[in-house]
């Protein structure tokens, strides 16, 4: 019953999720700070897909033996945003007083 359920939902267990290690997590960072400094962003800061599926994609896959795709990396960037959304969040209420 349960299983109907989530597969009404859209939600299906047997989707294959790659999970990341902090070794990748720590290349994406690496390479996307030097992706930046070398001055692949556009006018708004931001990395297009081309580049990173160019660029960026290759080298991490090089050097942590993995395969990550675009979807992989959007979801990387999602945490990456959320962790910092919390970390401000803390430190923005931070007084301390309480």
């Amino acid at each position: 019953m349960g299983d109907s359920q989530e597969n009404i939902k859209g939600k299906s267990r047997d989707k294959n999720y790659v999970s990341w290690t902090m070794e990748e997590t720590n290349e994406l960072l690496h390479l996307l700070v030097d992706a930046i400094n070398r001055g692949l962003c556009n006018t708004n800061g931001l990395l297009s897909k081309q580049n990173v599926e160019r660029i960026i994609l290759p080298r991490l896959n090089d050097k942590t033996k993995s395969l990550k795709n675009y979807s992989h990396y959007l979801s990387r960037m999602k945490w990456f945003k959320n962790q910092y959304n919390m970390t401000s969040t803390l430190m923005r209420h931070n007084s301390g007083f309480g």
